[in-house]
């Protein structure tokens, strides 16, 4: 493979950097990273990371997904504009129930998840269509493909992202341009810390005290126990995005934890839809117990894994 030029967007933590590091240490050299972020000040812990690959095979730039003018500026400073392979990572958290969130916090939400990614695929599109060449690489998530409790806005965009993802794929064939959409579940990141830290404080007086209690007292407990049993680091992700990335043939899904597949194949085992959603009602409002224990059991699963793998 020719040393091919990844732009990367939302590298300031978590999921963005590890794959611009990933990519900018890979030991054949294949690779120069375009490594972004929409701040600037927040680069230090991009360049801790990247050590010695820091303004060799990884450079750092400005590019806000949320500006058509940021992107365009950041794809015209690569020489020849020639983006080979993007990566779409940037995006932002919403959880909580529908009646306390603004019209406003769910359009800002848009604006960076599902149409950053169409500002950043407009702009790079023409010239992989005009080398023949290309592959598109977004950051999406297992909410794409199956809704959850209290993530409604969240999950809206992250099936925009799957719709607008699996119908541009036709098109991008007939021009040799693969694309790939990762769907990782619960990751445990500053994102992730960020959102449920909000939660925490969130101002619960737009809802009923029903939907106040479930959100405080069941989703926010289920949600940390999840990630405590289920929960994946960025460089587990990092580590399948790049595989995905070096792959002769590309998958176009690829869901990085094999221990929430179960949930999202529930889905696909019923097309009138019922079956997933009395499975979840189910877990969350009438087995509970039983919902805890099988996530002690997958923490013990994923535990030997881990000691195996060592």
């Amino acid at each position: 493979m020719a040393c091919k030029t990844v732009l990367v967007t939302g590298c300031s933590s978590g999921i963005g950097l590890a794959v611009a590091v990933r990519l900018a240490k890979d030991e054949l050299k294949r690779f120069k990273v375009v490594a972004t972020m929409r701040d600037l000040d927040r680069r230090g812990p991009l360049e801790q990371a990247a050590g010695s690959a820091l303004n060799r095979t990884l450079e750092i730039k400005e590019l806000d997904a949320c500006s058509e003018d940021s992107i365009r500026s950041c794809v015209d400073s690569i020489p020849s504009r020639q983006v080979d392979i993007l990566v779409n990572n940037a995006g932002v958290g919403m959880i909580g129930p529908l009646e306390c969130q603004s019209i406003g916090a769910m359009q800002r939400l848009f604006d960076t998840n599902f149409f950053g990614l169409a500002r950043l695929v407009r702009e790079v599109l023409p010239d992989m269509k005009r080398r023949q060449d290309g592959h598109i690489v977004v950051m999406s998530s297992v909410m794409g493909i199956q809704g959850l409790l209290f993530n409604d806005v969240y999950s809206a965009s992250k099936f925009a992202v799957e719709g607008f993802c699996e119908s541009l794929a036709v098109q991008a064939l007939k021009f040799n341009i693969r694309m790939s959409l990762i769907e990782p579940g619960p990751v445990i990141t500053e994102f992730e810390k960020k959102v449920y830290e909000e939660a925490d404080g969130m101002d619960l007086a737009g809802t009923d005290e029903e939907t106040a209690r479930i959100f405080r007292q069941v989703y926010l407990p289920y949600s940390r126990k999840i990630f405590a049993a289920l929960g994946q680091t960025p460089e587990e992700i990092a580590e399948q995005t790049f595989q995905v990335i070096t792959a002769d043939s590309p998958p176009f899904r690829l869901q990085t934890n094999r221990l929430y597949t179960p949930l999202t194949t529930l889905k696909h085992a019923d097309p009138s839809g019922r079956l997933p959603l009395d499975a979840f009602f189910k877990m969350v409002f009438k087995h509970d117990r039983v919902f805890s224990a099988s996530l002690g059991f997958l923490r013990l699963l994923r535990g030997r894994g881990a000691k195996k793998a060592c």
